[in-house]
């Protein structure tokens, strides 16, 4: 078998990743995403392929022999993004590190070098792999090098040997220089001959195979057009077929043993992962290392990354051990717990095993022998043993399953992560034990494998889970005093352990509660909205005179675009657009339109609520059990899973009909208390505005205010129309709309929409005030605190591109108000759900959506539970104006709204 080479050309693919990947950056606000898609690609690419040899290939900033042949040469193209060209630097210096060549040379492309290095190296008789974005390469394909061109983002390849180039061109390799001078390449400015397209080139080089032939030959040329072309353009197309052709014969010396992959500097790698938080790249580091020929040994690997794969645990599997381990902890006072179940169902999980670390000792307890979960309850329900966690929730998931309360819970890896870069896309634990420890340990997916063919832990041999389990508890103990520094740090404690801990037990008893349903009424809703799907079908048939698929946007476009010749908004790859954007322009051109989109609102409250819901509907309780999540919103905010209870839509009818489906249980009634206004009374607190402040102390109704001030319009002419929108614009200064937005919202000239802004921040200027001292200390420290110094890092508020600025200015705008309203129902439902508890009432906290709690309420509690909410609500937090809730009683949620 031949030795592999791997080249790759290094500012195609990075440029590639830099788009296929658009936001990625660390805390700092260096931006990372071109050169992390970068390397994931050749991490991919060197445990797929194990090659001998590896370079990269790199251009300079120099001008190249090309363009002294021709000043327009890549006249076109377009600037490197600011966001990529530091990224270039850094790339390089991690390749370095890895041990991976690079090459660059003045006066010739990255394309040259490659060209000439894998000719030199196909000679040799070595297996030449060549990845780019680029189909010029495709010339240089023979028996011994295959091109790899990237089809979409930079993972999606496309295999180049020769019969691959001849189907797709009818062409041969050599003959893609050719193909270039006649038909030219506007990517690069070459002209090529002007009215030659791909099919006339292929057609002519078919018959006369290079350019230089069909111009000694052009009086055979047939067509007569074609052939004036030619001679008119004769110097043309050998030009353009010299700036095509990819220069194989560089005089420089080299020696293929320049290409073998050297040693890793594996403590500067380390650093520089952790600078730009490539967490996932340290965790593989070893491994990837590994794969890789003449890297360093396995033990100068280990010295520098401790991989805990294995450590000494006890294993308790009788209650006599299970006796002596709790006379253990019961000394150290201080334990993290890991508890090891297949999520199924909410109500009838079983635990498996059970992993728990003092400051001394690992344990794991074997759950499918003598010892139980239950019999774990004498630990949980301590109360004077602190309990460490990483995501809690689930630990208090399967304990409410045994009818188990965990006391003393103090600490939650997984939160506390969250709370210290609230812009993480995951918070494993095997990232942060690399991150704060520099120990790798398996990850879940690590263990189970991922998507539809990870097993269970049931699926696990007990060695690997036993050992999995007790390392993750140890990790967690280990880590959890880092974390906690880090917390302290960041002046992030005191929300730590007032809110976000407190909440996990709460976010679990919602979760485990469920909200019931009433099946009779979703089949109801199911069939209107089928048969209300039939009609618009129906209506939309008898525009287009034709059925086809509604849900296609291939064929919806044919019929709006070609059948019914409207006018094209946007074109993708694929054909015609048909985007939610798209439709709304279209919307008064032609009839069928408004029924498309009505169709397709239609279409997904069936998909998405009626048959979603169904599909959750838990056999065992008759509820759903929605995941309130704390970790997804930067803001602070709750989300909602499995089903997303926070997007019911309730503009039109049939969406708001919806909420019937969520019944009280049996004996009970639903009570929904609302905060009033809650984001802009904060907006009042934050921002000191007199007239605000003075507008909610007097309880006027800030709305009629607004419409009055900003439109000028005396208090007593003010309608319901002309209210409704002076809110959109008191809700839009909130979540920093631009006059492009609010224009959008209102179906206003976005000149008139500019004049609504300017108006409402020159009668509340304390707002604009507040607007651009947040921008502007956001710009000098790279984030904003909400009322309780919960943070977001905003690294994009500095960014040169205009559009990206403005997002990130707005952002730094809303995010206070927003968060800060989260963390007051945070501390509302800490409140309520102890009270609640404390008084020993039957009634439960069931959901939270936004700014509302709902509680299933005992029908002989509805008064005190009242009393309750109004006064744990309004008193949650103190602002300079008071905190308002509304509140209804119902038999349904839509009954209470």
């Amino acid at each position: 078998m031949k030795d592999k080479v791997i080249i790759i050309d290094g500012n195609s693919l990075i440029n590639r990743a830099f788009f296929a990947i658009p936001s990625l950056s660390n805390k700092e606000g260096i931006p990372t995403n071109g050169m992390y898609g970068f390397l994931n690609m050749l991490f991919k690419l060197l445990d797929k392929h194990s090659p001998k040899y590896v370079s990269v290939a790199f251009d300079l900033k120099a001008p190249t022999f090309r363009h002294k042949l021709s000043s327009d040469y890549k006249g076109t193209r377009k600037g490197m993004p600011d966001d990529l060209r530091p990224q270039m630097n850094m790339l390089k210096e991690i390749l370095d590190n890895l041990g991976i060549n690079r090459m660059e040379l003045e006066g010739f492309e990255a394309d040259d070098l490659i060209g000439s290095v894998a000719k030199l190296c196909g000679r040799e008789n070595l297996d030449v792999m060549i990845f780019t974005g680029d189909k010029d390469a495709l010339q240089l394909v023979d028996d011994n090098i295959t091109v790899y061109i990237t089809k979409r983002g930079i993972t999606n390849l496309k295999e180049y040997r020769e019969e691959d180039v001849f189907e797709e061109f009818t062409l041969m390799p050599n003959q893609i220089i050719d193909y270039k001078g006649l038909s030219g390449d506007t990517s690069d400015n070459i002209p090529g001959i002007p009215g030659v397209g791909p099919k006339t080139a292929i057609k002519l080089l078919l018959e006369f195979t290079t350019v230089e032939n069909l111009i000694l030959n052009s009086e055979k040329v047939k067509n007569k057009r074609i052939r004036g072309l030619v001679e008119e353009y004769k110097e043309q197309a050998l030009l353009s077929k010299k700036l095509a052709t990819i220069v194989t014969n560089i005089p420089f010396e080299f020696n293929v043993d320049e290409l073998l992959i050297k040693e890793k500097n594996i403590e500067k790698l380390i650093e520089l992962y952790k600078k730009y938080e490539f967490t996932s790249f340290i965790r593989n580091l070893k491994e990837e290392s590994l794969h890789l020929t003449n890297t360093t040994s396995e033990d100068e690997i280990n010295n520098n990354l401790v991989e805990e794969e294995e450590i000494e645990f006890k294993l308790i599997n009788n209650l006599n051990e299970l006796s002596n381990m709790v006379s253990e902890i019961k000394k150290n006072k201080v334990i993290s717990i890991k508890s090891i179940y297949d999520k199924a169902n909410i109500r009838t999980n079983e635990a498996i095993g059970f992993a728990i670390s003092d400051k001394d000792t690992t344990y794991y307890v074997d759950l499918l022998g003598e010892v139980k979960f239950i019999d774990l309850k004498v630990i949980l329900e301590d109360e004077n043993i602190k309990k460490i966690t990483y995501n809690g929730k689930r630990e208090f998931l399967i304990a409410f399953r045994y009818g188990i309360s965990i006391e003393n819970h103090t600490f939650d890896g997984f939160i506390a992560n969250y709370l210290i870069n609230p812009s993480r896309n995951k918070y494993e634990l095997s990232d942060v034990a690399m991150e704060y420890l520099s120990k790798a340990i398996k990850s879940k997916e690590d263990l189970l494998g991922k998507g539809a063919k990870a097993k269970k832990y049931c699926d696990i041999s007990f060695s690997d889970l036993s050992n999995y389990s007790a390392v993750y508890s140890r990790i967690l103990f280990e880590v959890h005093c880092e974390l906690d520094k880090k917390l302290i740090e960041l002046n992030l404690s005191e929300l730590f352990i007032d809110v976000e801990i407190p909440l996990v037990e709460i976010l679990a008893s919602t979760e485990y509660e469920g909200f019931k349903v009433d099946e009779s009424v979703l089949n109801e809703i199911d069939e209107d909205l089928t048969n209300k799907l039939r009609e618009i079908e129906s209506e939309i048939y008898s525009y287009s005179n034709e059925k086809f698929n509604i849900n296609s946007p291939k064929q919806l476009g044919v019929v709006l675009f070609e059948t019914l010749e409207l006018p094209v908004i946007k074109k993708t790859k694929t054909g015609f657009s048909t985007s939610h954007d798209v439709l709304i322009k279209l919307e008064k051109k032609h009839p069928i339109v408004p029924l498309v989109i009505e169709y397709r609102t239609y279409s997904k409250l069936k998909s998405t609520y009626v048959d979603g819901i169904r599909s959750v509907i838990n056999k065992e309780t008759g509820k759903v059990h929605s995941s309130l999540n704390q970790t997804v919103a930067v803001t602070g905010r709750l989300s909602s899973s499995d089903p997303n209870m926070q997007n019911i839509p309730v503009r039109i009818p049939i969406g708001r009909k919806i909420r019937k489906v969520f019944v009280a249980d049996n004996n009970c009634k639903l009570i929904d208390a609302d905060y009033s206004q809650i984001e802009l009374r904060v907006l009042a607190h934050m921002s000191k505005d007199e007239n605000l402040l003075l507008a909610y102390r007097e309880n006027l109704d800030i709305h009629t205010m607004t419409a009055s001030k900003v439109f000028n319009i005396p208090l007593d002419e003010i309608t319901a129309d002309i209210r409704s929108r002076a809110k959109e614009v008191n809700f839009g200064i909130v979540y920093g709309m631009s006059d492009y937005g609010l224009s959008e919202t209102l179906k206003i000239p976005r000149k008139t929409a500019k004049l609504y802004i300017e108006q409402y921040f020159e009668k509340y200027p304390g707002v604009k005030e507040y607007m651009d001292t947040t921008i502007k200390e956001c710009k000098e420290i790279g984030y904003v605190v909400t009322l309780l110094n919960r943070r977001r890092y905003i690294p994009e508020i500095n960014h040169k591109n205009f559009n990206l600025r403005s997002f990130a200015e707005r952002t730094a705008m809303n995010t206070p108000i927003q968060g800060s309203a989260a963390d007051i129902i945070k501390i509302a439902m800490i409140n309520v759900y102890n009270r609640l508890k404390r008084e020993k009432l039957k009634s439960k906290l069931i959901l939270q959506v936004h700014d509302e709690l709902i509680i299933d309420t005992s029908e002989d509690e509805i008064e005190i539970v009242k009393e309750i909410l109004v006064d744990e609500m309004e008193n949650a937090y103190k602002l300079d104006i008071p905190l308002l809730v509304d509140m209804k009683v119902g038999t349904s949620w839509f009954d209470t709204k």
